[in-house]
């Protein structure tokens, strides 16, 4: 890993991210003091969009007991 100054790396930016591009690393100090570091990120894996109509999660599932009558006490409640 190569050190640059702050003044060369302001000067030849466009060439050092050229490089980093290619997967080199670079330090950059200010004076001899070494205070940040130059180098490539790791893309985040892009996760596919899903397609119209497209589900992602089960199919939920009412269960039987969502299809009953309501008994007169749950009417009463409902005032019906």
């Amino acid at each position: 890993m190569k050190t640059i100054t702050t003044h060369e790396a302001k000067t030849h930016l466009s060439r050092y991210l050229a490089e980093v591009e290619q997967g080199k690393e670079y330090i950059i100090a200010r004076g001899k003091t070494a205070v940040a570091m130059l180098v490539p990120i790791q893309p985040k894996p892009i996760n596919p969009r899903p397609k119209v109509g497209e589900t992602l999660d089960p199919p939920f599932v009412f269960p039987d007991s969502a299809f009953a009558p309501l008994t007169e006490d749950e009417l009463k409640e409902w005032g019906l």
